[in-house]
Formats: C-alpha cells, sequence, structure tokens
C-alpha cells in the first residue's frame, strides 16, 4: 500500500468510526453537556484528566473553556489536573503515580464539580483512583472511554456520564473523544449563550 492509500485508509477508517458512534453517543453527549452546564450555573468547575494523549484532551478542553470556543463570551471555569509538573513530580515521587489526579482532586475538588476522566482504555490505574477521589468529594465523573469502557465504566455511579468510543484502536477513540470534546464545548455554549446560527 503506497503512502496516499494509507493516507486515504486512515481517513476513511477515522470517518466510519464516528458514524457508527454518532447513534450510540449522542444522548450521553447531550446529558453530560447539561450537567456541565448545571455545575457551571451552580457555581462548579470541571476537573479533567488523562495520561498522554488524553492529557492532550484534557488541556484542550479546559483551554476551550478557560479561553472560548467558537464564539466570544466570559472564561468558563475548567482546570486540566495534567499541567502543573512540580505537583505531578512531587505527587508521584512522595506517593505514587497513580495518586497524582487523585490528590489534587482532593484538594480542589468540591461538591457539584465535575470530573472529566479520559481514558482511551479505560484502565488507567491514575485515572480509576481520580473517579474514587472524585466520588469522595460528591462530584459528578463524565467519564470518556473506548475498547469496552474498561474498569472506568464499572466504576460509575448512577448520575454518572460514560461516553465510549466503539473502537479498539488507540487512534480512532483519541480522534473520537476530540469531536466528542468539540460537541461539549459547541452545546455548553449554546445552553448558556442561546443558539448562535
Amino acid at each position: 500500500m503506497n503512502p496516499s492509500e494509507r493516507i486515504e485508509r486512515l481517513f476513511k477508517d477515522s470517518i466510519a468510526t464516528k458514524q457508527r458512534c454518532l447513534p450510540l453517543l449522542s444522548e450521553p453527549i447531550r446529558t453530560a453537556a447539561e450537567a456541565i452546564v448545571q455545575s457551571l450555573l451552580g457555581g462548579g468547575k470541571v476537573l479533567a484528566c488523562g495520561n498522554g494523549g488524553s492529557a492532550g484532551d484534557a488541556q484542550h478542553f479546559s483551554s476551550e473553556m478557560l479561553n472560548r470556543f467558537e464564539r466570544e463570551r466570559p472564561g468558563l471555569p475548567a482546570i486540566a489536573l495534567t499541567t502543573d509538573t512540580s505537583t505531578l513530580t512531587s505527587i508521584s515521587n512522595d506517593y505514587a503515580f497513580a495518586e497524582v489526579f487523585a490528590k489534587q482532586i482532593s484538594a480542589l475538588g468540591h461538591p457539584g464539580d465535575i470530573l472529566l476522566a479520559i481514558s482511551t482504555s479505560g484502565n488507567s490505574p491514575n485515572v480509576l483512583r481520580a473517579v474514587e477521589a472524585a466520588e469522595e468529594q460528591q462530584m459528578k465523573i463524565v467519564a470518556l472511554s473506548g475498547k469496552g469502557g474498561g474498569k472506568l465504566g464499572t466504576l460509575l455511579r448512577e448520575g454518572d456520564i460514560e461516553i465510549c468510543v466503539d473502537s479498539d484502536s488507540t487512534a480512532r477513540i483519541q480522534e473520537t473523544h476530540l469531536l466528542v470534546i468539540h460537541c461539549l464545548c459547541d452545546l455548553i455554549d449554546t445552553q448558556l449563550l442561546g443558539d448562535a446560527d
């Protein structure tokens, strides 16, 4: 297969994954956006976490909230728990890498806040501990996962929201997670500011 054919196949695989997921994810995305809006209107915030590409997604979501998405508006409170290297390395050194998000959530999270927990496999130990810490803080969880949801799906309680991409490919899951994040940002803006169309 030549490079052009590989590129075409990758595009088509990505499109097919998104099309397959649309009927499965539309309702959980809508529900997640509503939960985030209710949290924000109640004075809450969103804490986001993940590893690797999912860390990038957590930061992407946070930046769209704090700055702007596609419309001018005041910043919305969101914190990516993946960016403070001094905090991440001190917790990893003094305790364990599995605690890097949980300890931040214990300090920063409050009842009514939202945890956006991102794990393509649903099995990242530090994301699982983050969910447990968020539950202790009486936070609601929005979980972005794939590969069947892994252990992450089993930790969710009633009222939590699972957005699980129907794929076993990490790349396809991450591509769909980015689209989900953009959907969330669009719906949050629309619910807060009205329809711009």
